[in-house]
């Protein structure tokens, strides 16, 4: 699955462990995230969208 978090992580100068801290995973959580090797879990997906204020669609697109 594709996502915009490294780049929407980047827009607010967060590091990874800022991004990570304020989800409340660890630092690995979110790298596996950006980098396609893991797929949130769909409570973590939504806190990721209301942290970015955006819709879950926005941030994570299906690759099929």
């Amino acid at each position: 699955m594709k996502n915009r978090l490294k780049v929407l992580r980047a827009e607010r100068d967060w590091s990874q462990a800022d991004l990570a801290d304020r989800l409340d995973v660890s630092r690995q959580t979110v790298n596996a995230l950006e980098t396609g090797k893991y797929d949130p879990s769909l409570p973590l997906a939504f806190r990721i969208a209301r942290l970015f204020e955006l819709s879950i669609e926005t941030i994570f697109q299906d690759e099929a």
